[in-house]
């Protein structure tokens, strides 16, 4: 990584409306490790159409893509990879001599991660959320052949239209269900405030759980994550999820692979 970025520095940027540290600390600490000459920025907009232009026009290697920018950057690009058209929301842009094309790796994460932690496609599962990242998280459980779900969402046009979308039923609260996983896709539990203090789903559903999965990745131990652990119950994190995602998106920008040593290190020094 340049310490002080050079003329042939790549620069690679993420988008988003309240923009994080992790994907900084995380890029730029594997750009060190492996010797690339890439420098990784992080940066909001109120003109996200010349934001993408600039991508374009200032020669950009890759854009990492937050909220609220996920779907609104689709008719900005030029070419739109599977992962990120299956759900019409992106969150990596990569850019090769002016050619834009977009990705979604939230989605291919969750496709990784729902296969590397063996969980039965014939789980029925509640999905709490109805947001770009639940779009991501609901199609990619899809896809991986659960064909048993609900999406729970106070917001009974997106909830419905994503339920729909994937097959799946929609109900406005969870009630007195008590599915085999729990998803949860939304803010609550997410670090500051009330939230943090709150559980995603009620004690007797996440007490009746066989899996639980928490796409809140700052804190990785969230309420619901907290919960699930002190009952023994197997989890996903969203710590795993952000982490993956980023890697993706690394790949797609370099074109290395690092090791999993390597990645460790990075997500480690990107947590603190």
């Amino acid at each position: 990584m340049a310490t002080v970025p050079g003329k042939d520095t790549v620069l690679c940027i993420s988008l988003a409306g309240r923009p994080g540290t992790f994907g900084v600390r995380f890029h730029n600490h594997l750009y060190q490790q492996l010797g690339l000459d890439y420098y990784y920025k992080a940066m909001t907009t109120q003109d996200l159409p010349a934001a993408v232009a600039g991508i374009r026009a200032l020669g950009i290697r890759g854009c990492g893509v937050s909220m609220p920018y996920k779907e609104a950057c689709m008719a900005l690009v030029d070419e739109i990879d599977p992962s990120a058209a299956a759900i019409e929301s992106i969150n990596t842009i990569v850019n090769t001599d002016g050619h834009l094309k977009a990705y979604n790796t939230d989605y291919l994460a969750v496709r990784q991660l729902l296969a590397q932690h063996r969980i039965d496609p014939s789980t029925a599962f509640a999905l709490r959320g109805s947001g770009g990242m639940a779009k991501a998280v609901a199609s990619a459980l899809r896809e991986a052949g659960f064909t048993q779900g609900i999406i729970v969402a106070r917001n009974e046009q997106a909830g419905r239209q994503l339920a729909d979308s994937c097959g799946y039923r929609w109900q406005a609260q969870l009630g007195d269900l008590c599915p085999p996983m729990l998803v949860n896709v939304t803010p609550i539990g997410m670090a500051g405030g009330v939230e943090a203090e709150q559980l995603a789903f009620a004690p007797e559903a996440i007490a009746a759980a066989q899996q639980v999965f928490d796409v809140v990745a700052m804190p990785a131990q969230t309420p619901l994550i907290v919960e699930a652990q002190r009952l023994g119950k197997p989890v996903i994190t969203g710590l795993e999820v952000i982490a993956l995602q980023a890697l993706e998106q690394f790949v797609l920008y370099t074109g290395v692979r690092p090791t999993a040593e390597q990645v460790a290190r990075a997500v480690a020094f990107a947590r603190g």
